[in-house]
């Protein structure tokens, strides 16, 4: 529930960010950079729809829930 607050402002590369991505592959930076875009865009048309903050965030929540679900039994390729 907490992480999915921090989906609310606008997704931007920070500093930190870009030095803890600095060793990772490719393939990893893209996917994370595609779902976090993802869940701040669910925060914006939430906004849009006047959902109340506390309703958004789980579901929020839910959908990075999935998102790790995915990390967890994805195929790491050979």
């Amino acid at each position: 529930m907490e992480a999915s607050w921090h989906h609310r402002k606008r997704y931007r590369l920070g500093r930190e960010l870009m030095r803890r991505q600095a060793g990772q592959p490719p393939a990893v930076r893209d996917r994370a950079e595609r779902g976090n875009r993802r869940l701040n865009q669910r925060w914006k048309r939430f906004d849009a729809r006047d959902t109340r903050p506390t309703i958004a965030a789980v579901a929020v929540a839910r959908e990075l829930a999935g998102w790790c679900w995915s990390l967890a039994v994805m195929d790491e390729p050979s």
